[in-house]
């Protein structure tokens, strides 16, 4: 069976990761507060569910193999990200109205970005189909990909709230400098995309 005692703090480590869908959490979480950025970051659990299903069946070991595959799907998740962190960057928020910053997107755009974002970056399939099969039990192979699976996802959720909670409280001491905040995250946004435009494709986990 999956030896949790070792899976658990390594799977962990990745959820905590400091990625585009942990900074939205957080950004998020300074814009509409812990239980707005958790309802967003619903969708990108929406999203790696699928994922983890597409990596058991091997689509992930495909992606790896596959340099045309791989490239388009970085291009297009770069250039999301890079497109987000401009329009960050260009947003100009009424300086008289520190309400209209601290409203941020609505929930149904904010829910857009965080799928998007996820669905975007090939590197989280990748991550799925090359981590996980180390835990994987092949004498009970769906089984033991259901549990890593449903893990994976629990602690996302952990790691959801913890950065919706930093953003929240980094928020509410900056009050006044939201539009600081959120400029920031931009910025983050296009470090993110241009390190994806630059990653090189991954070594497949079956060689």
């Amino acid at each position: 069976m999956v030896d949790l005692l070792v899976f658990a703090p390594a799977c962990f480590a990745l959820n905590l990761a400091f990625g585009p869908n942990n900074l939205l959490a957080m950004n998020h979480g300074g814009q509409g507060g812990i239980r707005f950025a958790t309802a967003a970051s619903t969708a990108r659990l929406l999203v790696f569910a699928p994922m983890i299903a597409a990596s058991a069946l091997g689509l992930g070991v495909l992606l790896a193999a596959s340099a045309t595959a791989f490239s388009v799907m970085k291009l297009i998740g770069a250039a999301y990200l890079i497109w987000m962190g401009i329009k960050l960057l260009r947003s100009r928020p009424d300086a008289d109205d520190i309400d209209s910053v601290r409203k941020g997107p609505t929930l149904r755009i904010a829910f857009r970005r965080e799928g998007l974002s996820a669905i975007s970056n090939p590197k989280a399939i990748l991550i799925f189909a090359a981590f996980f099969p180390q835990f994987v039990d092949v004498q009970a192979y769906w089984e033991s990909y259901a549990i890593l699976g449903t893990v994976f996802l629990l602690l996302e959720m952990l790691a959801i709230l913890i950065y919706a909670t930093v953003g929240h409280f980094a928020a509410a001491f900056a009050a006044t400098r939201l539009h600081w905040f959120q400029r920031a995250s931009g910025i983050g946004m296009l470090v993110f995309g241009i390190l994806l435009l630059l990653s090189p494709q991954p070594v497949s986990a079956s060689r």
